[in-house]
């Protein structure tokens, strides 16, 4: 059985640190098949298109009136958390007003495309769905923050390239990459020993986009006693309150100026700086097979989160939920009023990819799973420092307090043209209700594609007690 996944190409188009007062790493992270299509106009009876990712054209488009989408790509820093209204307050409003102010005659559809706690991985994955059918005529581009400014891993840098990339090269919209920081990036003083700034300034000089510092420009403006630490963060060290949010507009609107001031056409160099991995992506989503593995069944996901900005029905549009309740409940004879249970299956498949990636929902129900690579258990460390060959889906909604997302890094650095197995096995406990929700295997590298494996289990196994 086919996992029919929309694999994403370089040559053609086709989401901080929650929760909110506690910091933590920002959680990996995509996307859905869409094709941009060039629409050619005739006799002028429509607006026109952008030739090319020109900020110059945007201009002119704007000041003509047109009809224009801007879509803010990024975190919590682009949602706005801790901002006393996002949509009022947050940097990505105050854009919007600005740019609503600037071209009176335009007329703008802003899109929030902000997952908070995660980074450039999952951004990767999201670009199709979130940024890309939205048919952006201008990006602004986050996660500079969560992708960890003090460490250059490779991976990320990759993955963030490749956003950039086909921002520029496919879909052919000018970009604004916008450089956040928190609180203590800026009480250091100077941008030394920020590997991840200097990384993605880099991008930003090698195609060209516009870039707005805001580690910079709040570093100077403390230094100039025009503001403080104090005042730009109130309340936590990572998310702002509205004057930090207004200064991270500063940054990215001056930005945006200047790429208007100078006619900045965006262009993407020849050869790319970090590895291409990224370039070709999968997304494939589960609940849309045929058949699904024995106690798995089809879902919609949750219409309630702990954070606006992980409202996963806002970001997945199906879910495939694995359970251990078993469907003849009702009428099951339960002893010592313990119902009966189910183990579903495991999901099983094929795969070609250097990176594999799970996508999905996290709640206070969810259980346990393990996860195995070419037969080989993958491994994390629990809290006592030991290596165990489970994951808890329900540890992030328990941290945050309520719904959220799912994101589990699976794999990086496998041979991208062998042929790979993934198996996902629930490991659900017996005296509790608990399922596994996952919309989708995410994979990047190589071919990139997926194949859904017949299940080895011909039914999932029903205890009753």
């Amino acid at each position: 059985m086919m996992l029919s996944a929309a694999r994403q190409n370089p040559d053609g188009p086709t989401a901080d640190v929650p929760p909110r007062q506690i910091q933590m790493k920002p959680l990996l992270s995509a996307a859905l098949s869409a094709s941009i299509t060039l629409i050619i106009l005739i006799g002028g009876l429509a607006p026109s298109v952008a030739a090319e990712p020109s900020f110059a054209d945007f201009n002119r488009r704007a000041q003509a009136g047109e009809r224009l989408n801007v879509v803010f790509f990024g975190a919590s820093l682009t949602w706005g958390a801790n901002a006393s209204d996002p949509q009022l307050t947050s940097y990505r409003a105050l854009i919007g007003q600005r740019l609503d102010a600037a071209y009176p005659k335009a007329h703008f559809q802003f899109w929030d495309a902000a997952i908070g706690g995660t980074d450039s991985r999952l951004g990767a994955f999201r670009l199709e769905r979130d940024v890309l059918r939205r048919k952006p005529d201008l990006v602004f581009l986050d996660f500079s923050a969560n992708d960890d400014i003090s460490y250059a891993d490779p991976e990320k840098l990759s993955s963030y390239e490749a956003i950039v990339r086909r921002l520029v090269q496919s879909a052919r919209v000018p970009v604004v990459q916008v450089i956040f920081p928190f609180q203590w990036n800026v009480a250091q003083g100077n941008t030394e020993k920020m590997p991840r700034r200097t990384g993605h300034r880099a991008i930003a000089q090698a195609y060209r986009t516009a870039v707005g510092d805001a580690i910079e420009l709040a570093q100077t403006r403390v230094r100039d006693q025009k503001t403080t630490l104090a005042e730009l963060w109130p309340v936590d060290g990572v998310h702002p309150c509205d004057h930090g949010y207004e200064l991270f507009a500063d940054a990215a609107w001056s930005a945006f100026q200047d790429a208007v001031t100078k006619g900045l056409v965006c262009k993407a160099p020849d050869k790319m700086i970090y590895a291409a991995t990224y370039m070709t992506s999968a997304r494939a989503r589960l609940a849309t097979m045929p058949s699904l593995p024995s106690g798995w069944r089809a879902a919609k996901p949750s219409v309630s989160s702990s954070l606006f900005d992980m409202l996963m029905s806002r970001w997945l549009d199906d879910e495939a939920v694995a359970s251990n309740v078993a469907p003849d409940r009702a009428s099951a004879k339960a002893v010592a009023g313990k119902p009966s249970r189910q183990q579903p299956a495991a999901i099983r498949a094929q795969f070609h990819a250097g990176t594999v990636m799970l996508f999905g929902e996290s709640t206070s129900s969810s259980g346990k799973y393990r996860v195995l690579v070419d037969d080989k258990p993958i491994k994390r460390k629990a809290a006592d420092g030991s290596m165990i060959d489970q994951f808890d889906a329900s540890e992030f909604a328990h941290r945050v307090n309520g719904t959220a997302y799912l994101v589990q890094i699976v794999a990086e650095g496998l041979d991208p043209d062998a042929t790979h197995e993934l198996r996902i096995e629930p490991t659900f406990a017996d005296n509790a209700d608990q399922e596994l929700r996952l919309e989708s295997i995410c994979v990047a590298g190589g071919k990139a594609d997926v194949k859904l494996l017949e299940s080895i289990e011909s039914e999932s196994k029903i205890n009753q007690p």
